[in-house]
């Protein structure tokens, strides 16, 4: 068994941020499963498909980076994955606030699993899916906030 960690999220689209976190985690992690998660408190722009589908042409590249999406509790895939680390990406005060608490109800869940955060690249630390949605959305440019796969996936939804 390797060194393995689990980085989820809705990734609705998936960011430079994101990857900056992901490409991180792979120069450490020997593996790192990209869990992309169906959030119910959102409603997505992108299918669960496509939003896997994005990351993996984002991180083809990358050949410890696997792209699997999982409906469920989040330290259930993990432990499926036989991942110890759950790698997290933080850009402000508020997501650690937000990240406290997911971090404690896993430790309930399962004390085996621990959570790693990551701080953002400062290029970075102001960027959200939201944010990247609503410009593309008022047909804004959002060149080097997203991969180019990303772009384009963005103009074609917001082009109907």
């Amino acid at each position: 068994m390797g060194n393995i960690a689990v980085c989820p999220g809705s990734f609705d689209p998936v960011t430079l941020g994101h990857l900056d976190i992901i490409k991180r985690g792979a120069k450490i992690f020997d593996e790192v499963y990209v869990c992309v998660l169906n959030n119910s408190s959102k409603k997505p722009l992108f299918t669960v498909e496509e939003r896997c589908e994005l990351i993996r042409q984002a991180t083809k590249d990358l050949p410890n980076i696997k792209v699997e999406s999982f409906h469920g509790l989040l330290v259930d895939y993990a432990k499926q994955k036989e991942a110890k680390v759950i790698l997290r990406g933080l850009r402000a005060v508020t997501d650690f606030e937000y990240e406290m608490q997911g971090t404690s109800m896993n430790k309930v869940l399962n004390d085996d699993i621990e959570t790693f955060f990551m701080m953002t690249n400062n290029q970075y630390s102001f960027l959200s899916s939201s944010i990247v949605k609503e410009v593309a959305k008022y047909d804004g440019s959002v060149k080097g906030l997203v991969p180019k796969e990303v772009e384009e996936a963005l103009i074609e939804k917001f082009k109907g």
